[in-house]
Order: C-alpha cells, then structure tokens, then sequence
C-alpha cells in the first residue's frame, strides 16, 4: 500500500473517531436530560442520583475528545477544513460538558424538593416537562445535523431555540404567581426556577453546537450574529 494512502486513511478513520466520541457524548447527556426530566416528574431522588453520578462519565469523555483534538493536530497538522472540524469537535465537547452540568442542576433541585417532602402540583411536572422535552429534542437535533453535516437542520435548530425560550418565560411567569399567592412555596418556587433555568441553557448549549455545524460545512462563524435571511442568531 502507498504509505501516503495509509497515512490518510488513518487520519481518516482519527476524525471518524473524533465524530463517535461526540455523538456518544451527546447520547449520554441527552440520556441524563430525559431521567431529570423524570426524575422530577415522578420525584424519584433516586434517579436524580443516577444523573448527578453520570456527570464524572461525561467529563471524562471531554478530556479523551480534547487529548485527542491535540494529538491529532500535533500530529497530522491538519489543513483548512479538517482543523475546522477538529477545533469544532472541541469546542462542542465543551458544551456537551455544560448540557451535563445543567442536567445535573435539575437533578440536584429534585433532590432538595423530594428532602423537604413537597409535592408537585400536577401543572408543575407538565410543564416543566415540556420544557425539558423541547430542550431534550434540540439537543437530538443538533446532534443528527453533525452526525450528517446537514447544514439546513442545524440552522433550524439556531431559530427554534426561540421557541424554548419564550416557553421558559411562561414557566417563570407561572412560579412568580404561585409565589404571590402562597408563600410557602417559595422555597421550592426557588427550586423549579433553578430546574427550568438549567433547562434554557441547555437550549442556548445545543444552538452552540448547531453553530459549530454550520461553521464546519460552510466556515462561516455565525455566532453573534445573523442567518441568511438577516434573522438574529
């Protein structure tokens, strides 16, 4: 075999690596969202445990996805559009980290509500449940927009992250008014705000990761600024 042929066939298949420690990452996070999500839903402390324990699984897998970003560029001094992805790559195992960390906020308010014994009214669960759902399938999204490089899903990602937000706003709302009315709810109020504002940020998180796809397929850096059609990213 021509060495120049095996040389690019091993970079090939360290990027292909690269890519698989991402999705499994983004798997496991997205796994830690939805048994928040359940675990506040059915106060189960039990399973916010499991959540805030698969934290260390997660990080772990961010230090392997940046000791092989630098091994691969150390090595190989990759051009234009593979140093795109490679630095890419880094950047969304950053932010996966923090979809982690946020995961593990919610887990920890459904501990402090099932220590103190509160129970949830049912509008509560449901919708913060929605919220978390809505955040759960962005992230999915941004994902599969990598896994595929499809530029298109990616930049629908980037604008229904709005859609989280405005349904954020209505939770808030919601928390303030059972707060004026009985105020001894404040202090779990304090906690379902704390869950659904982890919950947002992991909707800010994955149009991260929507933007690290846009700039891969095309390299352009959209961050701060606007979509094709002039829209606030």
């Amino acid at each position: 075999m021509n060495e120049q042929v095996h040389l690019s066939r091993q970079f090939d298949a360290e990027l292909e690596r690269l890519r698989s420690l991402v999705l499994q990452m983004g798997g496991l996070v997205e796994e830690q969202i939805n048994s928040a999500a359940r675990s506040y839903a059915e106060n189960d402390a039990g399973l916010a445990n499991r959540v805030v324990e698969t934290d260390q699984q997660v990080n772990a897998l961010q230090k392997n996805i940046d000791n092989d970003c630098i091994h691969v560029i150390a090595k190989r001094q990759p051009t234009a559009s593979d140093l795109r992805l490679i630095m890419s790559v880094s950047k969304m195992a950053t932010d996966l980290e923090r979809i982690g960390d946020e995961a593990k906020k919610m887990a920890k308010g459904v501990r402090r509500i099932h220590e103190r014994g509160q129970r949830l009214v049912e509008s509560d669960t449901a919708n913060v449940q929605h919220l978390a759902g809505i955040a759960s399938a962005l992230l999915r999204r941004a994902l599969d927009s990598f896994a595929r490089l499809d530029t298109e899903e990616a930049t629908t990602v980037i604008r229904d992250d709005k859609e989280l937000d405005r349904e954020f706003k209505s939770v808030i709302r919601q928390v303030i008014t059972y707060m004026m009315e009985d105020p001894r709810t404040i202090t779990t109020s304090i906690d379902i705000t704390t869950i659904a504002r982890a919950i947002e940020r992991i909707g800010d998180h994955a149009k991260n990761l929507a933007e690290q796809v846009v700039y891969i397929c095309e390299g352009k850096d959209i961050r701060y600024g606007k979509l094709e059609d002039g829209e606030e990213v």
